[in-house]
């Protein structure tokens, strides 16, 4: 016999040895009658050590079975621990998926802890004069074994009732909280569809401000068109500048900084601002860039970029251009003739940044000439086709509106995209009523200039 314990808690004076299933279990189903264990848990108890002990029982191993009662850590009934020792099993046994689950100490010993039940508790303890807990004066125990079986089942049925309600119930509400946070996540959606589509109005109306209107001067016609490689993300690094310079010339600058956003919009426009007050101090055409480039990159080592710089005459169509890595422009005769003026030279932050020469030409009545970014020529991956598709698409819009011929060459050559990018096209036509040529204006038409022989049309 096991001592009482201080506190009113003793250990259950249960110890059995057992050498088939049958007697296992007739000892287990009586031990956990008499501590009024619930029907469900009863069954679950019963099948787990069962499930347990079946190997070792079939081998022919005997097993042992002991039930303790433990203080409960919160001071409240005590707790049952249900022991069961394996001491011959070659292996200890698979506790995965028992209906109960079980604790493994060492490698023979399974147990189980499980509640004990107030009644058991308050009727006298768990007496240590008997092998088995003593039985509360006028409880019934189940007349038959079929009995205690329709018992459980009954307890099990209801269990599982409840549990497909609570399921029920759970599925209910997780259904609820699903359509809560879908309608969330599209209500989040629109959100930021409309911050982002507010953030581009904000930054498409920035980036308009910084691009000038078509200069209005007899003589000429002039459109431009502007298209992001993101239509979410409008800064970018293409950019372009045109005015009238004191001597009735209109200057026109196209620049390509590298990369995208806000950080290349600013190396664009440093480059755009440093042309402008250069031309208007008065320096000739092809020291324009590499003067840009001694200027620039002291402030921003980072800065690169192309730049193509035209210097176009109302009076009789003369053109100046000069370029830093930058893709040439291209002439469109009134017959349909094109030609590119490819002018050398190297961009800003280029090793021996500058125009190597500037290149003349001149546009005769109805002649067409258009400047342009990578952006619209290389959407395919290969500029060389993007430049044949150019001159094709140009010859065929040549006599179209000024103001709608940009715009469709970037729908022509963006049929397929490959490589989005920002695009800038400008177009620029010579009318046939202009200013008066003025004296002393030579005709360079056609001839190639090196920077340092005056090349200012």
């Amino acid at each position: 016999m096991m001592p009482r314990y201080d506190g009113g808690h003793s250990v259950i004076p249960h110890g059995t040895t057992h050498r088939t299933l049958s007697c296992l279990r007739d000892t287990l189903m009586q031990l956990t009658e008499e501590l009024r264990l619930p029907a469900d848990l009863r069954a679950r108890l019963l099948h787990s050590v069962s499930a347990v002990a079946a190997a070792e029982l079939d081998a022919g191993r005997q097993v042992s079975l002991q039930v303790a009662a433990e203080p409960a850590a919160d001071g409240g009934p005590p707790q049952l621990v249900f022991h069961l020792h394996t001491p011959f099993a070659p292996r200890a046994p698979a506790l995965a998926g028992l209906p109960l689950p079980a604790e493994r100490l060492g490698g023979e010993l399974t147990i189980w802890r499980v509640p004990s039940q107030p009644a058991a508790a308050a009727s006298g303890g768990l007496c240590a004069q008997s092998a088995i807990p003593v039985q509360a004066e006028g409880s019934a125990r189940p007349a038959s074994v079929v009995e205690q079986l329709e018992q459980e089942l009954r307890a099990a049925r209801e269990r599982a009732d409840r549990l497909a309600a609570e399921h029920e119930r759970l599925s209910r509400e997780l259904s609820e909280t699903n359509s809560g946070v879908l309608a969330l996540y599209v209500q989040l959606e629109e959100r930021d569809e409309q911050l982002r589509s507010a953030h581009g109005r904000v930054l498409r109306e920035l980036e308009d401000a910084l691009r000038p209107p078509p200069v209005q001067v007899a003589g000429l016609e002039m459109a431009v068109h502007y298209a992001p490689a993101d239509p979410h993300a409008p800064t970018g690094g293409d950019l372009y500048d045109w005015f009238e310079l004191p001597d009735g010339t209109i200057h026109i600058t196209v620049v390509d900084a590298l990369g995208h956003g806000v950080t290349s919009t600013r190396g664009a426009l440093d480059v755009t601002h440093a042309v402008r007050t250069l031309a208007l101090e008065g320096h000739p055409l092809g020291s324009i860039v590499a003067r840009t480039d001694e200027i620039l990159l002291p402030l921003d080592q980072e800065l690169m970029s192309t730049v193509l710089l035209a210097r176009i005459d109302p009076a009789d169509g003369r053109v100046a251009v000069a370029n830093g890595s930058h893709p040439p422009p291209l002439i469109v005769r009134t017959d349909g003739g094109t030609a590119l003026i490819e002018a050398r030279g190297r961009g800003i932050g280029y090793p021996l940044a500058g125009s190597e020469d500037v290149l003349h030409e001149r546009l005769l009545p109805g002649d067409l000439l258009v400047l342009y970014t990578d952006g619209l020529t290389e959407s395919r991956r290969d500029p060389i086709e993007g430049e044949a598709r150019l001159k094709a698409c140009a010859a065929e819009l040549r006599h179209h509106p000024i103001e709608e011929i940009p715009g469709a060459l970037a729908a022509r050559l963006h049929t397929r995209i490959l490589h989005a990018d920002d695009t800038v096209a400008l177009a620029v036509r010579r009318t046939d009523s202009g200013p008066a040529p003025r004296r002393g204006h030579p005709d360079q038409a056609d001839r190639r200039t090196h920077p340092d022989q005056g090349e200012s049309p």
